[in-house]
């Protein structure tokens, strides 16, 4: 099967390894798979799965930006050129293209919601969302429903899955020579891998933090990632009197090195698709405190697989993480339960064979 996914860039970041993941798993699978974006830090892990890349300047955040329709005759090319048997659109503004690029080509069009989106009048009189579409959580399928009223037979629950190899148990050598790099050696540590943005609430971790030191005063917080809220949160944790207790790190290309140092991580995100953060570090065997939002409690038990806290609350997510590193027992068997959920739930076989699946289900029916 030749196979087109459209997505805004190849920087690091979620929808990114969503799709690298998947990609792999198609290639596996002797699919032909071409991915169409404005390129990225991670174009050459693509290159090395097997993927072509196409290159379109689509570097804008509006939907009725000229650029993208610019790149429409190119696509069309490209997909009569290539026999493209299925466009497969994940980011807001290329699923605008990938509707537009169906009806130019007649090919059949499915999209990946991963997250949350306004909900516009113009997406209810404009649907993009294309023969089928993909929610990563069944919170995500409740928003489609509600804010957009996509119909239930359009939509496809098939949450995002983990190569479980590239995730494995932490390893105490690897944890001490990663720790060694940034001067640590065994202060408890907190952590979290995600963008510098306000969605992800790193704001709320540092303000926890404060709180976390005042009965562990040898804490650390290791925030890694990159973005333009980077400044902001270095005045925040300067402000608190915690510029020795927070650390910034913006190696994030390889995630399970920064996981590889820590002995809880924490997901206090305003909003969330799924979580995938959270499913990366559960896999690494983690025990994980995270935002009751989204579709992070279909990841986690509370008290079982991680705990869960009310969203844009500070002191009880310092309540958690004071709990995990206080009873190093609880912390160990929390996080061999989260790495099991992972195994016998997330794998990243189910997600690419339930994806092939219902690409299968929609060249079948449009032949019908």
């Amino acid at each position: 099967m030749n196979i087109l996914f459209l997505t805004t860039h190849l920087n690091t970041g979620g929808i990114t390894t969503y799709l690298l993941t998947l990609t792999k798993g198609l290639v596996r699978r002797g699919c032909s798979v071409h991915v169409a974006s404005c390129g990225g830090n991670r174009e050459e892990a693509f290159i090395a799965s097997g993927v072509r890349l196409l290159n379109i300047n689509i570097r804008t955040k509006s939907e009725l930006s000229p650029r993208l329709y610019l790149a429409l005759p190119h696509l069309r090319r490209y997909v009569k050129e290539h026999n493209i048997e299925i466009i497969h659109a994940h980011t807001r503004i290329t699923q605008v293209m990938g509707r537009l690029l169906k009806t130019l080509t007649r090919r059949p069009y499915v999209s990946t919601c991963h997250g949350y989106f306004k909900p516009r009048f113009s997406r209810r009189i404009f649907p993009c969302w294309g023969d089928a579409v993909i929610a990563i959580s069944q919170a995500v399928c409740d928003h489609l429903k509600k804010d957009f009223g996509v119909k239930k037979e359009k939509t496809a629950l098939i949450p995002s899955g983990l190569d479980l190899e590239a995730f494995p148990l932490i390893d105490e050598e690897k944890r001490k020579r990663n720790r060694r790099r940034l001067g640590l050696s065994d202060e408890p540590l907190i952590g979290i891998v995600a963008r510098l943005s306000d969605v992800k609430g790193q704001d709320i971790l540092i303000k926890a933090m404060k709180k976390v030191i005042e009965r562990i005063p040898r804490a650390r917080l290791l925030i890694a990632g990159e973005g333009k809220w980077e400044s902001s949160l270095k005045d925040l944790a300067r402000s608190l009197g915690l510029t020795d207790h927070v650390l910034f790190y913006a190696g994030v290309n390889e995630t399970v090195d920064s996981l590889s140092m820590l002995d809880v991580f924490a997901m206090p995100s305003r909003s969330e698709g799924l979580g995938l953060s959270v499913m990366e570090a559960q896999a690494c065997g983690l025990p994980v405190a995270a935002s009751r939002v989204g579709g992070i409690p279909s990841l986690i038990e509370d008290g079982q697989t991680g705990f869960l806290v009310e969203p844009e609350n500070p002191d009880a997510l310092a309540g958690a993480l004071v709990k995990i590193l206080e009873n190093p027992g609880l912390a160990k068997r929390v996080g061999s339960a989260a790495r099991k959920f992972i195994e016998e739930n997330c794998s990243s076989d189910k997600m690419v064979d339930k994806t092939l699946a219902l690409y299968k289900g929609v060249i079948d029916k449009r032949h019908e």
